[in-house]
């Protein structure tokens, strides 16, 4: 069963963008942000066709997930009213996905959240999976 609780879940999906953080084999980190889907108690990201320096594959959050598969994942809600402030942190473990059965579930659920990806080819693009192992949360 995914740590990821049903209000977890509500309060990614309300997020448009979260920061995915990776650690290359000599412990550096590297942070981006990116667009995302829950989907089975598991985050989804795909390397879409915005610009990017070098091949997806060649890609230092592809590379850092190859070498060191433990991810952190922070969404959070910014407001001038500071009562309003929450954020969300998932740590877990990255990979991959290369099951054909779960790829075109995905790619739909990131194409119902952005309709910028209905025009973007993402059938062969890398998808990371995040599959949350904990989660810590904070709100004013």
């Amino acid at each position: 069963m995914s740590p990821l609780s049903a209000e977890a879940a509500a309060f990614l999906e309300q997020q448009r963008v979260a920061r995915l953080a990776t650690v290359d084999e000599r412990g550096q980190p590297h942070a981006v942000p990116i667009c995302f889907a829950v989907l089975d108690g598991c985050i989804y990201t795909a390397i879409d066709q915005k610009p990017k320096r070098g091949k997806p594959q060649a890609l230092r959050r592809i590379q850092n997930i190859l070498a060191n598969p433990r991810v952190c994942l922070v969404a959070d809600r910014y407001a001038e009213d500071w009562s309003q402030l929450a954020w969300l942190q998932v740590r877990g473990a990255a990979s991959l996905v290369d099951d054909p059965e779960l790829r075109p579930r995905v790619l739909a659920a990131l194409r119902q959240r952005y309709p910028q990806y209905a025009h973007m080819d993402l059938e062969d693009a890398p998808i990371i999976r995040i599959e949350p192992r904990q989660v810590v949360s904070w709100n004013a």
